[in-house]
């Protein structure tokens, strides 16, 4: 809320460990300052998550998603860290996918804060691939082909489009989609190197939860896994929940690509952040989440999505990755940031989506630790954003 008293936050800066007193006005950050007094929370910019299917029970994806729906989605984010989250719609029917975006359209109108927190949507799908592996959870029945007529349909609310590009229409929808703003991201995918370097001259930039969404099995040299962890023209990210990908496979592709061109997703659903148990969900049938975040097929091996916060993801890429706190916050925020305005930062001049929590060497999650500045006070968290 503009106008508002001023608001001051201290904490342990991540980088050095020193101590940073910051004052926020008018929404943003108007000054950071270094002391040598103690503190005992660390303070780090709040954390932005490209890819939220849902979580604690709220689901842009359900068949009755409404604005509500999206706005208690929202505050349950923030409780998590999250201060800036993009919501993320699947393969669906067009009618589905249109239902969704309106939802958040409206949350959006009705509520600034609810505005500043979603800057677009994501759609992952329905261009993708159908085959067995490519297409992960995605329902077949609504996998069809690139078509840029019902990308306009949409809306100008789409922002990020992941798409496979394993024929012609698919490559030529990229080129148009950037061409129109919405940023292009290669996943679920059987293309081959060939055509993943076509998408990319077409204007692709990211690389969907790399590792994920593909074949079990593929051929030893080339395939597209290598094909995008050597291009530096594509920013990758990775689902680092201890499930999705092996330590060892996600230390290495984070080595291939680069902390600079990395970043970490959740890609969450709706039973992110839920009590472990077993579930039933409309796509998939029963579904069982275990005590440790692994959420599978029940009597399966198979994963039925993620449910880890994006600030365990934090936590746990620092043992996977062998990451300081620092480069493991910044791969969850500054790096993810760069795609929704440049958010993320913690410097004068930006919004100040900030957050202070406890964490130690060895722990194994940041969720129930964090605390949200002035979460209590929504009127007082509304100054602290950008309206």
């Amino acid at each position: 809320m503009r106008g508002g008293r001023p608001l001051r936050l201290t904490g342990r800066d991540p980088a050095t460990g020193r101590t940073l007193r910051v004052l926020v006005e008018d929404g943003r950050i108007a000054e950071v300052r270094a002391t040598d007094e103690p503190a005992e929370l660390w303070l780090a910019p709040g954390l932005v998550d490209l890819q939220v299917n849902g979580f604690a029970g709220h689901d842009v994806n359900a068949a009755d998603v409404d604005e509500t729906v999206v706005t208690e989605l929202v505050h349950a984010v923030w409780r998590a860290g999250v201060t800036t989250v993009v919501p993320t719609i699947v393969t669906a029917p067009e009618e589905g996918i249109r239902t969704a975006l309106s939802a958040i359209a409206r949350a959006r109108a009705a509520d600034p804060l609810v505005a500043h927190t979603i800057p677009y949507a994501h759609v992952e799908g329905p261009f993708i691939s159908a085959e067995d592996g490519p297409r992960g959870v995605h329902d077949p029945r609504y996998i069809r082909r690139a078509d840029l007529d019902e990308l306009r349909r949409w809306g100008d609310l789409v922002g990020m489009l992941t798409v496979s590009p394993h024929d012609d229409a698919a490559i030529d929808l990229i080129a148009a989609a950037v061409r129109l703003g919405v940023r292009c991201a290669i996943g679920h995918t059987h293309a081959d190197p060939a055509q993943i370097t076509r998408a990319v001259d077409a204007g692709a930039e990211l690389s969907t939860h790399l590792g994920n969404g593909a074949h079990a099995m593929l051929p030893r040299h080339p395939n597209q896994l290598w094909t995008q962890l050597a291009d530096d023209r594509l920013y990758a990210g990775f689902i680092a929940d201890g499930h999705h990908l092996p330590a060892d496979t996600f230390r290495a592709m984070l080595r291939a690509k680069g902390i600079e061109r990395s970043h970490l997703v959740s890609d969450t659903t709706a039973l992110g952040g839920m009590p472990p148990g077993r579930y039933r969900t409309a796509v998939g049938g029963e579904v069982e989440l275990s005590e440790d975040g692994r959420l599978s097929y029940v009597g399966t091996p198979y994963l039925a999505g993620a449910s880890r916060s994006l600030a365990d993801g934090v936590a746990t890429a620092i043992s996977m990755g062998d990451l300081t706190l620092s480069t493991a916050l910044r791969l969850a925020s500054a790096n993810p940031g760069r795609f929704t305005g440049g958010r993320g930062v913690l410097r004068p001049g930006a919004p100040a989506d900030l957050i202070t929590f406890a964490w130690r060497p060895g722990d194994d999650g940041m969720t129930e630790a964090l605390e949200l500045p002035a979460l209590g006070d929504e009127a007082a968290y509304r100054q602290a954003v950008a309206e």
